[in-house]
């Protein structure tokens, strides 16, 4: 179930109301509009009956029909009416659904009535001074108006209030207050009131403000953010909270939403106002709050043109271009009109939607879709020498721990092997830049994935290194480092979400264990930045914020769905997976940094090492890789990353 299904959750002591509610909102939804001359009929029949009321009560007060004067009294009557019928059409009172009816409905009722009775006043008055007889009593037209302006505004309001009464009843209509009070709450709430094919309906404000409680606005209460005002009125009015785009960037999602989470109110928030539509938010921007909202995290901001200086015009090429990471460089890269990007990756399925996307929403861009193995040193050197690439950003490499713990050879095959290709084909058909994406399990590796992104980099690096001594550099190595992404393939919030809508447990391999997680957005920006910045040879680590425990991640993900930890859904631990750590890390004990322009990305000073002795350690590993001797390839990671020691893995023995 997803974080909106439980907003139509109903008690059995309202089950019957609810179906025969149900039953009543089926049959009205199916007369869709009433037609527009449906509205006029019945505008026309209110008009004529407030009229013959108004007449009436003139009559008894002057105890006269007026019918010896120079109109009786069906020709007066035809007179109000038909130019009414004018204003109506003028003002278009009745294309309108009614459904629907708002204050701008009421406004042009009560221009169009009172603006015929403001004419026919004024043709009253002209015709006294010249005959010194009056078509019509004051009273009359007085009455009339007041009362035809009544009987159509309540004609509305009695059909508004029915839909939303059967809507809301039938789970269409889901009732919401929003927290904050500011204009961003305030532009939220009118876009409710007046939208037409709504789903929420307006019922409160919620503030942090005790001030703020004491008012009305517009119409409806404003009470105050706390444990007790939530549980005693919110609980009962209302089955979701809208978070106002100012208040989602001052709360603290792990005290403020919890009171929400706590009463089981559904949370959703809608886009920053920098990019609301026409200054007003719409219904398809309100949505259920994700997990990424619950992070904490300062804003990461980037500059733009120095990369779009870099990219313009350019060849790009990006591996892995059909994974979470390589798919946002693609999107991100895209903004910055290269002159072709070429896409590549092995995975024949995602790689093809991936062409659809681009081309439906990049039409003008020119893309080569390239299917090809990075392992595959000729059919790599055939991609470069035909399109000579600018740029080459790596993002294709195997990253599941537990995977790779069980086949270290492929990690060594993919990751190392595919990097070492690519790099000195790089060099030799002479690309400006190469940008190698990376991993913190890089860092004091306790795992095979971790150890052969290491080696990696110790390939690029040293053989950047050596082309510099030589003076021969034609391709800057850059290396970027960063820690999980949310929502990336295989990451932990999809697995999470998989394992909440199928009712639990929700599986955290240990109570205590944490991790440093970022957006695929934000991290896909910093490495675009950061190949900006580079000049050849550094590893840029990101700022990753502050760790996040994963059981905490998991409760979270369980309330926003709509349920109780715990309670509704179980917490299971099952124990570190092979070569998985409690914490991971951004630098090696060795290692220190150097600030750049940007706070968001540091400069890691690394051990170096000699191109010469790294690439025979390297060659030898990949022959060991060929030979499938997963012990032996293993063994010599272990010596050219001196600081990897397995955790949890039957590769323990060789650290002895």
């Amino acid at each position: 179930m997803n974080s909106t299904d439980y907003y139509t959750k109903i008690d059995m002591k309202d089950r019957f109301t609810f179906l025969w509610s149900s039953d009543v909102f089926s049959h009205l939804t199916n007369l869709k509009y009433i037609p527009r001359w449906v509205v006029l009929i019945i505008d026309f029949f209110l008009c004529v009956v407030s009229y013959y009321i108004a007449f009436y009560i003139s009559s008894r007060i002057y105890n006269s029909t007026m019918d010896d004067r120079i109109f009786n009294v069906f020709q007066r009557f035809g007179i109000i009416i038909s130019l009414q019928f004018v204003f109506f059409w003028v003002f278009h009172t009745y294309s309108g659904v009614l459904r629907y009816s708002s204050f701008v409905d009421a406004t042009k009722i009560l221009l169009a009535v009172f603006l015929n009775i403001g004419i026919i006043s004024l043709s009253n008055f002209i015709y006294f001074l010249a005959s010194s007889q009056k078509m019509f009593y004051y009273s009359t037209l007085l009455i009339y108006a007041v009362l035809s302006f009544l009987l159509l505004f309540v004609l509305r309001l009695v059909v508004k209030s029915m839909y939303d009464y059967f809507t809301q009843n039938s789970g269409q209509i889901t009732p919401v207050m929003i927290f904050g009070t500011q204009s961003a709450a305030i532009g939220i709430a009118k876009m409710i009131r007046s939208a037409e094919d709504n789903k929420y309906k307006l019922v409160g404000f919620i503030d942090d403000d005790k001030n703020a409680s004491q008012r009305l606005i517009m119409g409806v209460a404003v009470y105050h953010l706390d444990e007790k005002t939530v549980r005693k009125h919110v609980v009962n009015k209302a089955k979701a909270i809208i978070v106002s785009p100012n208040k989602m960037n001052q709360i603290n999602p792990n005290t403020d939403l919890d009171i929400f989470f706590n009463n089981n109110l559904a949370v959703l928030t809608s886009p920053p106002m920098s990019i609301w539509q026409n200054d007003m938010p719409t219904i398809k921007q309100i949505k259920s709050i994700q997990i990424e909202d619950l992070l904490d995290r300062p804003k990461i901001d980037i500059s733009c043109d120095k990369i779009a200086k870099q990219l313009k015009s350019k060849v790009v090429l990006i591996t892995g271009a059909a994974g979470s990471i390589g798919s946002e460089i693609v999107r991100q890269v895209v903004r910055f009109e290269p002159n072709l990007i070429i896409l590549l990756d092995q995975a024949e399925s995602p790689m093809h939607s991936l062409k659809l996307e681009m081309e439906e929403q990049f039409p003008n861009q020119n893309f080569c879709t390239f299917l090809g193995d990075v392992r595959n040193k000729e059919r790599m050197e055939y991609l470069i020498e035909m399109f000579r690439p600018d740029y080459i950003y790596h993002a294709a490499a195997y990253k599941h721990v537990p995977l790779m713990e069980d086949n270290p050879v492929e990690s060594i095959q993919v990751n190392v092997r595919g990097t070492k290709n690519l790099a000195d084909l790089a060099v030799k058909y002479k690309v400006q830049y190469f940008v190698m994406i990376s991993t913190d399990k890089a860092v004091n590796p306790t795992n095979v994935m971790g150890a052969s992104k290491r080696i990696a980099e110790i390939y690029v690096q040293s053989l950047f290194r050596k082309l510099q001594a030589e003076e021969n550099v034609s391709t800057k190595f850059i290396t970027t480092r960063f820690g999980n992404v949310l929502g990336s393939n295989g990451s932990v919030i999809p697995h999470f979400k998989n394992q909440i809508e199928k009712g639990g447990p929700v599986t955290v391999t240990h109570p205590e264990i944490i991790r440093y997680f970022m957006t695929i957005p934000e991290a896909c920006m910093l490495v675009l930045e950061a190949g900006s910045m580079g000049h050849g040879g550094e590893i840029f680590i990101f700022d990753m914020g502050s760790p996040v425990k994963i059981v905490n991640l998991a409760k979270k993900m369980i309330r926003l769905a709509g349920y109780i930890p715990e309670v509704d859904i179980k917490i299971e631990f099952t124990g570190l997976r092979p070569g998985e750590k409690l914490y991971e890390e951004l630098l090696n004990q060795k290692e220190i940094t150097t600030k750049t322009h940007n706070p968001k990305i540091m400069i890691a000073k690394v051990q170096e090492y000699d191109y010469d002795k790294v690439t025979v350690q390297i060659d030898e590993l990949i022959q060991y890789s060929f030979m499938c001797k997963n012990f032996l390839t293993v063994s010599l990671m272990k010596k050219i990353v001196p600081e990897f020691l397995s955790k949890n893995s039957q590769y323990e023995r060789l650290d002895v």
